[in-house]
């Protein structure tokens, strides 16, 4: 059982950064290294005590912590008594890949922990992030980890389209159920946002790789460079394999057409970041970069955190991050946002601590730009957000207008669901009003044999849901092929987390 006194003996304690004057000059990790690798096992080991075993373990509920419904209690037991090997079993059991959620999930978990319903009191969640990620990597470490290849072949084959977290799970599901299993990726490497969408120092590509090595050595093939739609039809898809599996993202950005967006230097988030990934993976400079440049971000959320991050490491002048939202207090506020929902707090991530200014409740109302046609400033005014009965946001100037240096613009105000592809023109497939894929309960589109997962059917959302719907999504699948099947199916396709409306 558990330590019933754990979290009263034990105060928890997050993974250490470096420091910041050092971990801006490299793509690195943003954790320390080059401590005593048994101390820190032994740390850690210390922090699984806080975890009290609870009657109703609300961290892996599927709509309030965990969506896939990871065995927390039981590897965090399995930590406190220096059993690495048999946690490693447990995570895994439900994890594809939990040094991706352990680097880069918000930790809905931890939200949900029943450590959190009274913060000043009990100290606060257990550390689960922390734990999970050193599960990983002591896993790997210690050669615990390997390929699982399937112990019958069932002679059916499956393409999965898109190499996101998403599009990953399913395949290694679907190969390890026996299937011949491709993935089709459209850029030069395999990974979709994993690779290109999030900055290296805050998950590091090698920990792609290793896992695409594993998947390899299981039976996985991949392609890449390869648009299906345009550089593979549809029938040449079909006719090769006897089910499809979309796991294309959501990856139209949203924009905003003030006065002045065509001036040079106005892009949108992932025009900045996916170039400045493709540097750090050796194919040259970023044709967009932040040195000696007054920055600005538009957008508040983790996209915009990531510009803050790459922009910091480019050298950036100056770097400013907008949010329209009026900011948010410090702790949870019950009325607003009541345990175990996912508490609407100030959240401050690595690269707000490396510096930049944050300015809440403006908005951008236009861009100034030299003879050159070359972004210099930008114009703001402080707005008033209304949301309309509809759910509709209504943002209103309600001050006079004001000018900031701005030489790189960055827009990070989300996405607005699948880009249009010949791909799905050929299958016959509408996004709905959302601009995602909608499916019926067996995760299957309106195209037979054709199924959908991650945030192409979700929208844009945390990694943690998209190996979730990879692994409902392989259950489906196999289903189909098969007409019964063993894998597991964590979330159903309406599922939702939970939230107030």
């Amino acid at each position: 059982m558990a330590d019933p006194r754990g979290f009263l003996e034990v105060g928890k304690k997050e993974s250490k950064y470096r420091p910041v004057a050092e971990r801006v000059q490299d793509w690195e990790d943003v954790y320390a290294h080059g401590f005593d690798p048994v101390a820190s096992l032994n740390e850690v080991s210390e922090q699984a005590r806080r975890c009290m075993d609870c009657g109703i373990p609300f961290c892996h509920s599927g709509t309030a912590g965990c969506p896939l419904g990871n065995l927390i209690p039981e590897w965090n037991d399995l930590v406190r008594r220096g059993r690495w090997d048999a946690a490693s079993a447990r995570l895994h059991a439900t994890n594809n890949f939990p040094e991706f959620t352990g680097m880069v999930c918000p930790a809905p978990c931890e939200a949900a922990c029943v450590l959190s319903i009274s913060e000043p009191t009990t100290g606060g969640s257990v550390t689960i992030k922390r734990i999970e990620k050193t599960i990983a990597y002591e896993s790997w470490a210690e050669g615990i980890i390997g390929p699982e290849a399937p112990d019958a072949k069932s002679g059916k084959s499956v393409a999965v389209v898109g190499s996101g977290p998403g599009g990953l799970a399913a395949a290694q599901q679907l190969t390890r159920a026996g299937h011949d299993v491709t993935v089709y990726e459209k850029d030069d490497r395999v990974g979709g946002l994993l690779r290109y969408g999030i900055p290296e120092y805050k998950l590091q590509k090698s920990d792609i790789e290793r896992r695409i090595a594993q998947m390899r050595a299981e039976g996985t093939q991949f392609v890449v460079n390869c648009d299906v739609g345009i550089d593979l039809t549809v029938d040449e898809l079909r006719s090769r394999h006897d089910a499809v599996v979309l796991a294309i993202g959501a990856m139209k950005a949203r924009d905003n057409p003030v006065p002045g967006r065509e001036l040079n230097g106005v892009h949108l988030a992932l025009e900045h970041l996916v170039p400045a990934n493709k540097e750090c993976e050796g194919d040259g400079p970023s044709p967009i970069s932040a040195a000696g440049k007054h920055v600005v971000i538009i957008g508040g959320g983790d996209t915009g955190a990531d510009c803050l991050g790459t922009a910091h490491r480019q050298g950036a002048a100056s770097v400013v991050q907008l949010d329209y939202n009026a900011e948010l207090p410090s702790d949870r506020d019950d009325n607003r946002s009541p345990w175990p929902t996912w508490p609407l707090v100030m959240r401050t991530s690595s690269a707000h601590a490396e510096g930049g200014e944050r300015k809440y409740q403006v908005a951008v109302q236009r861009f100034v730009g030299d003879a050159d046609g070359n972004v210099t400033a930008m114009v703001l005014a402080e707005v008033k957000v209304v949301r309309e009965p509809d759910g509709r946001r209504v943002i209103t100037p309600v001050s006079d207008e004001f000018e900031i240096p701005c030489e790189l613009a960055l827009f990070a105000i989300g996405f607005e669901g699948v880009r249009d592809t010949a791909l799905l023109t050929d299958l016959g497939i509408e996004p709905n009003r959302r601009g995602n894929i909608s499916c019926g309960s067996d995760w299957q589109t309106d195209a037979p044999g054709v199924f959908v997962c991650g945030d192409a059917h979700r929208g844009a959302s945390l990694v943690v849901w998209a190996i979730a719907e990879g692994r409902s999504t392989a259950r489906a699948v196999d289903e189909f092929l098969m007409g019964a099947s063993d894998l597991p199916s964590p979330v159903k396709p309406a599922q939702l987390p939970l939230s107030v409306r």
